[in-house]
């Protein structure tokens, strides 16, 4: 008879109503008394927000596929040089938020910018006699996001491509197809499944992005939540706004699933890749490396470099004791975090392996619901029950005449730390996951029959055996953490930033250079996870 492990069981499942609990508030909140400030929303802006959101969305995903697709296919078909340089640099955009490129393209290409001052001085022109495209602008925000999203396409497809069957490829040699025919009639089909995914991970991130949105005067629903919340105080319209985003997401992950129901995809791994791949000659390698390195420079390379003169020149200024002390903010809230995260990922990742049960199972992906919520949306989801149990807590006192202890929790970093762990406990559960799949069952079994219970079974069999998972995944959560910024905005206490913040905060005032060394620190951060994917992609292949 099988053992029952209540104690893991009731930890575990504790963890996921606290963790599942935001979402459900959101919801809640949303279907009660009938506000007049959203019904004043919905007859005025909202269809407007509504539609910015889409065809924002819609602009990214295509630009991504236009960004992501090729560059894929030439690491993956096509012999280049500097390509082992190549393949991991394409993923580094990746590492830059968004709004800050959108603050260093802006300070570019606006009419005080040194593109067209440059350009003045080139041709003599004068203000109204030349055109040139205002980057502010939904268009402007699409490529801006486009640029930083776009490794999403590159990593999944590239993959995809580096699995095809060997024998499709030389089949379409045989035929006498182009590398062009190839790619079109051949590995663009097969690499379908990764297409969807990786646009669905595109979405989810444009819908929930406000630091760039906001800076390029883009109204979208993010914004409406925002705008909601901080503008006119009303919880329950920024609750109905952000169901109304879940809904969105919700059929957007849907429709990409359903898209995708009837495909099955039996194949071998393209393990003879050195042989079968095109050697490009002439033009088309010039063509090939121009596009890659263009990529790289325009999304990476040039905006880092700016960051990085503005932070040399304004050093000075920049490193004070404000800077120092929301470093130290974000170093704890992220800590903290990460290690609250790697705990909740041990402990229903553990009681799954011990049951292997529906329960157990449902447990394990409803804890990692909160990623695909965006931190304005989360943040909503968090103030409601933390804003409940403050009023109870304060009750409770005032009847017991022990006096008013306040804002326990939302006037202070734990309200944040919650949104964080809720956020990103997908990303340490994935982590934790792998590892303790890789270990056999035997183990357990041996471990039983030298009466080991289940926690000792977890101190000295599992955990020195998943470590590394365990520490990849807490780094992950701290890193995604420190760069968090809907969420942040939203739930800081008063006088508490973070780096995230810090950086919003002075590039809002048109002060990037006061902002170009926290934002260096924040994209140095980023580039630790980027460094391990690539590792583990060339470890598999």
């Amino acid at each position: 008879m099988k053992d029952k492990h209540y104690l893991w069981q009731a930890s575990s499942g504790v963890l996921t109503l606290l963790l599942v609990l935001p979402i459900v508030a959101i919801f809640y909140t949303s279907v009660g008394d009938t506000d007049e400030l959203f019904a004043h929303l919905m007859s005025t802006v909202m269809p407007t927000y509504a539609y910015n959101t889409i065809l924002l969305t819609l602009g990214v995903m295509v630009l991504a596929l236009l960004f992501g697709i090729p560059s894929a296919w030439f690491m993956a078909m096509c012999r280049l040089p500097g390509e082992r340089f190549l393949q991991w640099a394409l993923v580094l955009p990746l590492a830059m938020p968004g709004y800050i490129v959108g603050y260093i393209f802006t300070d570019w290409f606006d009419f005080a910018g040194p593109i067209q001052v440059m350009l003045r001085d080139i041709t003599g022109w004068q203000a109204k006699e030349y055109w040139f495209p205002d980057i502010r602008t939904l268009t402007g925000a699409a490529i801006v996001l486009a640029l930083v999203l776009y490794p999403y396409v590159y990593l999944l497809c590239r993959a995809a491509f580096m699995e095809q069957n060997v024998s499709l490829l030389q089949s379409a040699r045989l035929l006498k197809c182009s590398p062009w025919q190839s790619f079109r009639r051949v590995s663009l089909p097969l690499v379908r499944p990764a297409i969807a995914v990786s646009l669905s991970l595109v979405a989810m991130e444009t819908i929930g992005d406000f630091g760039t949105v906001s800076y390029f005067a883009v109204n979208t629903l993010t914004t409406a939540v925002y705008d909601t919340w901080l503008g006119y105080s009303s919880l329950s319209a920024a609750a109905k706004i952000s169901a109304m985003m879940l809904v969105l997401i919700v059929i957007l992950l849907s429709s990409e699933r359903y898209s995708r129901r009837k495909q099955k995809l039996f194949q071998s791994e393209f393990t003879s890749r050195e042989d079968f791949r095109y050697t490009l000659k002439g033009w088309k390698k010039w063509c090939a490396l121009i596009w890659c390195w263009g990529l790289i420079a325009v999304a990476f390379i040039f905006p880092l470099g700016q960051l990085m003169v503005f932070a040399w020149h304004y050093f000075a200024q920049s490193w004070t004791e404000e800077f120092r002390q929301f470093a130290l903010n974000s170093l704890y809230v992220s800590l903290a975090a990460a290690v609250v995260s790697v705990m909740v990922a041990l402990t229903v990742n553990f009681y799954h392996r011990l049951e292997s049960n529906k329960r157990s199972l449902s447990f394990l992906r409803l804890s990692s619901l909160g990623y695909a919520v965006p931190g304005t949306v989360l943040a909503i989801g968090i103030m409601v029950p933390v804003l409940s149990l403050d009023h109870a807590i304060n009750d409770v006192a005032k009847w017991m005449d022990w006096g008013r202890p306040g804002l326990i929790f939302s006037g202070t970093m734990l309200a944040l730390i919650f949104a964080m762990v809720v956020r990103f406990s997908a990303v340490a559960i994935g982590s934790v996951e792998s590892s303790l799949s890789k270990l056999s069952p035997s183990l357990d079994m041996a471990s039983r029959t030298m009466g080991c219970t289940p926690n000792q079974m977890l101190r000295r069999v599992h955990l020195p055996l998943i470590k590394r998972g365990a520490l990849i995944a807490g780094l992950l959560v701290f890193i995604e953490s420190m760069k968090e910024l809907n969420a942040s905005l939203l739930l800081r206490p008063f006088n508490f930033e973070t780096l995230a913040t810090y950086v919003y905060n002075f590039a809002s005032d048109e002060q990037l250079e006061l902002a170009a060394l926290p934002a260096v620190l924040l994209v140095l951060v980023g580039l630790v996870p980027l460094v391990l994917v690539n590792r583990s992609l060339e470890q598999t292949h």
